[in-house]
């Protein structure tokens, strides 16, 4: 269990520094403590809290709200099986009973070796490509049971080109100085720099 790392730190500094408002920054840093330590600590929220200037129970709030956040330890690999109604009709039940005698654990459960935590979760917006899953949210769609066996020994052999759980992408996004919108006060005077670079309705024409 941590605090946000110096390196994490100094990426939170530079999240913070796009927003006019810092309690604005919740969502990406809970990401960035998230992907820090595999799932969202109690000190790492604590620490959010001082760095934005909420209570400690506001950030405890957003980060209970979304189901990508974990507050628990889970696995490298997030395994969600869709078993919505037309992942059911087309073998997701038949698929996720494979999982569990494959990966030998239960949804909610999480492989010996911390690879692959399994999950059965509800329509996950795929219905044309069922049965569908996710490996830490990138879909794969139209999964057969032969499919499934190929994902798990690519997982097991880090060769599935899916970042570890908490890692929202391969390359971290940085915004220049020439390229802010300027992160002036709401509550500030005059109009903000992306206002001013956007030409009039006037100029606009009809």
């Amino acid at each position: 269990m941590a605090r946000l790392s110096p390196s994490s730190l100094a990426v939170a500094q530079e999240i913070i520094s796009r927003y006019p408002v810092a309690r604005s920054a919740l969502i990406p840093l809970l990401h960035l403590a998230q992907e820090q330590d595999g799932h969202v600590t109690e000190e790492a929220m604590a620490h959010i809290a001082e760095l934005v200037g909420v209570a400690p129970a506001e950030v405890m709030g957003t980060c209970s709200f979304y189901e990508m956040l974990k507050r628990a330890p889970v696995g490298e690999y997030m395994v969600n099986i869709c078993n919505g109604i037309s992942c059911h009709l087309l073998g997701s039940s038949e698929l996720i009973h494979h999982a569990e005698a494959t990966l030998g654990v239960k949804p909610g459960g999480t492989t010996d070796d911390g690879k692959i935590t399994l999950e059965a979760v509800e329509c996950i917006a795929a219905c044309t490509e069922a049965p569908c899953l996710q490996v830490n949210y990138r879909y794969r769609n139209r999964v057969s049971i032969t499919d499934f066996d190929r994902l798990v020994d690519d997982l097991r052999a880090g060769t599935a080109g899916v970042a570890p759980h908490g890692k929202l992408a391969m390359v971290r996004q940085h915004i220049g100085d020439d390229r802010r919108a300027g992160a002036a006060p709401p509550d500030g005077q005059g109009q903000p720099a992306w206002l001013a670079r956007n030409p009039s309705d006037a100029e606009a024409g009809p």
